[in-house]
C-alpha cells in the first residue's frame, strides 16, 4: 500500500518523465551567403557532341553531354550581390588552368515560358506507335522468372506506363548559369581541361559580394576521375560486360538498350529491348548520372547498383542484342564542404558564409558487338587525351532518340501534357 511519501513521488514524477522523453530542439539553419557547384565528368566511347572531341572550345553543360574527354562545370553565386557579373576561381598549379578560371554571368536566363497569346488552342494529333517494348534487368547468363515486362505500345494503359518505365534517380538540379550567377566555361573563357589536368590542391573563388576566405581543398579522392576501362563480349551463350577496377568509383551500374534484330518482330513494328544491371526492374535512364552518396549507399543495399569492388556482369543474350548499345557508369564520391563548420550543439544555429557541391562520374558507351581489343583502343583514344575522338555509334544514338521520343509520345497521348 502506497504511504502518502510514495504518492507525492508518484506524481511528481509524472511532471519529470515528460522532458526526459521529449524531441531533441531542432537545430536553425540560415541559408550560406555564397554557394559554388562544381560537377566533373569523364566519358569515353560514344559519340563527339557539337563543341566537344577534337575541338579547342569549351561550354558549359558538357558535363552532361556524353561527349568523349574530361570536363568541368562550375557555377558560383552570393546572397551579397545578386547582379554579379564576373567572378575567379583560384585553381592548382596542377590544372594547368592556372592561376585563375574567369567566371562569367551570361546576360540572359533560360527562355521564358510562353504566354497565353502562344498557347496552340488546337491540340496536336498524337498517333501511337506500333511495337513492343521489353525490359529485363539483373546479372546473369539465363532470363529470370517473370521477365520481361513487355508493354505493347499501341494499346497500354497509364498502370501499365507505370509499371514499365521505372526510372530510379536522386540527381540534384544545381543552379545553372543566369544573370548574378556566373560560371565556367563560358564566352570569355573556354579553355579545355588539358591533357593530365588534376584539381587536386587549394581552391578560392573571390568576386563581388563573395565571402573572404571562401577556400577549400580538394583532394585526390575528390579529383577528375579517370576513363572507365570497360570491354563488352558477346560471344558465347551470354554478353559479358568487364571493367578494371577503380579507386575513386563508389559503386557501378551497367544499362543496355537498342532495337530487337530484324526479322524478331512484325512488320513496321518498332521492337526496342532494355537491360540493366540491377536486381529490381529499372530502365537505368536516371541512373546514368550523378547521384548522392546516400542514394548509391541505399541502391547497393537494395542491390540495385552494384558495389565498389564490383568489375563485371553478365547479361542473357535476350537481354542484350547485336544492335544494343550500353554504357558503364563509375559513380564518384560526392563532396560537400561548409564554412563554418555545423556546430555539434543543436541550440547553437548553424550559419555557414559559404558551402560547396563537388559532383563526379565516369561513364564508357561501348558500341554493339566490341570485343575487349576494340573497346580497349577507344578507352585509349578518349582517356587521357581529350583531343581524340572514338568513332561514332550512330546506331546508340538513333536508339536514345527513338527512346525520348516514345516516351514523350506515350506522355502526351496517356496523361495529356
Amino acid at each position: 500500500m502506497f504511504s502518502p511519501k510514495h504518492l507525492a513521488l508518484a506524481v511528481s514524477g509524472m511532471f519529470v518523465l515528460p522532458s526526459v522523453f521529449a524531441a531533441p530542439p531542432v537545430q536553425k539553419v540560415k541559408p550560406p551567403v555564397s554557394q559554388a557547384y562544381i560537377d566533373l565528368a569523364t566519358f569515353s566511347g560514344g559519340m563527339p557532341m557539337p563543341g566537344g572531341g577534337g575541338g579547342l572550345n569549351n561550354t558549359f553543360g558538357m558535363t552532361q553531354a556524353q561527349s568523349p574527354g574530361r570536363w568541368m562545370d562550375v557555377t558560383l553565386l552570393t546572397r551579397n550581390n545578386s547582379k554579379l557579373k564576373t567572378a575567379t576561381q583560384s585553381v592548382p598549379t596542377g590544372s594547368k588552368l592556372g592561376p585563375v578560371l574567369n567566371l562569367l554571368a551570361p546576360d540572359q536566363g533560360p527562355a521564358d515560358l510562353p504566354g497565353p497569346e502562344d498557347t496552340e488552342t488546337v491540340p496536336p494529333k498524337f498517333e501511337m506507335p506500333k511495337g513492343k517494348m521489353y525490359l529485363y534487368w539483373g546479372c546473369g547468363t539465363e532470363v529470370r522468372k517473370g521477365q520481361p515486362l513487355v508493354i505493347g505500345l499501341a494499346k497500354m494503359d497509364p498502370a501499365q506506363f507505370g509499371k514499365f518505365f521505372q526510372n530510379r534517380s536522386a540527381t540534384a538540379r544545381v543552379p545553372q548559369p543566369a544573370p548574378g550567377r556566373p560560371a565556367w566555361p563560358n564566352k570569355s573563357d573556354a579553355r579545355r581541361l588539358p591533357d593530365g589536368a588534376s584539381l587536386v590542391g587549394e581552391h578560392a573563388f573571390a568576386g563581388d559580394g563573395v565571402v573572404d576566405g571562401f577556400k577549400f581543398n580538394i583532394d585526390a579522392q575528390h579529383d577528375l576521375m579517370p576513363a572507365v576501362e570497360a570491354s563488352r563480349n558477346d560471344e558465347g551463350q551470354a554478353v559479358l560486360f568487364k571493367w578494371k577496377p577503380m579507386q575513386q568509383a563508389s559503386g557501378w551500374f551497367v544499362q543496355a538498350m537498342g532495337m530487337r534484330e530484324l526479322g524478331k518482330g512484325d512488320a513496321g513494328d518498332m521492337e526496342m529491348v532494355y537491360w540493366t544491371s540491377s536486381e529490381l526492374p529499372d530502365m537505368g535512364m536516371g541512373l546514368v548520372n550523378y547521384q548522392p552518396n546516400g542514394s548509391i549507399s541505399k541502391w547497393q543495399k537494395e542491390k540495385v547498383l552494384l558495389p565498389a569492388g564490383a568489375t563485371e556482369c553478365m547479361a542473357p543474350k535476350e537481354a542484350v542484342s547485336a544492335m544494343s548499345m550500353s554504357s558503364v557508369i563509375a559513380y564518384g564520391d560526392e563532396l560537400n564542404m561548409a564554412y563554418p563548420p555545423r556546430p555539434k550543439d543543436p541550440k547553437i544555429t548553424w550559419e555557414p558564409q559559404w558551402n560547396l557541391k563537388v559532383r563526379l562520374k565516369s561513364v564508357a558507351s561501348l558500341a554493339p558487338g566490341m570485343g575487349a581489343a576494340m573497346n580497349a583502343a577507344m578507352v585509349e583514344q578518349t582517356g587521357p587525351s581529350e583531343e581524340k575522338t572514338a568513332p561514332a555509334p550512330v546506331k546508340g544514338a538513333v536508339t536514345e532518340a527513338v527512346t525520348k521520343g516514345v516516351v514523350d509520345a506515350l506522355t502526351r497521348g496517356l496523361f495529356g501534357r
